[in-house]
């Protein structure tokens, strides 16, 4: 029933296109560099910066930045916190398609 739908439960730290998409790499890896999130997300370096941000000052993501020999990396990784919050996303996000399809 459409009634039982709280779209208070959609964590708006989450729910934008591109931090979704972090998420959802982040997810299925221990970590994944900022190369690699910007290639799969499709981003650009200042769009992507904006948004782990975003998430890092939420406490969804920890970023990490070291030095391989002089060259600059930076990972990111899904905190607990984080993973936490994504299911929660995602059971909310299940419970709004399984509504919408009842009736379809």
């Amino acid at each position: 029933m459409a009634d039982d739908f709280d779209i208070n439960r959609l964590d708006e730290v989450i729910h934008g296109r591109v931090r979704l998409g972090i998420m959802a790499v982040l997810s299925g890896v221990e970590s994944a560099d900022f190369n690699t999130l910007k290639a799969r997300l499709q981003t650009t370096d200042g769009n992507l910066s904006v948004h782990l941000r975003k998430l890092e000052d939420a406490g969804f993501v920890a970023v990490v930045k070291r030095f391989e020999g002089r060259k600059p990396l930076t990972e990111a990784s899904m905190t607990p916190a984080g993973r936490k919050a994504f299911v929660a996303y995602l059971d909310a996000m299940q419970g709004l398609v399984g509504q919408g399809g009842a009736g379809a």
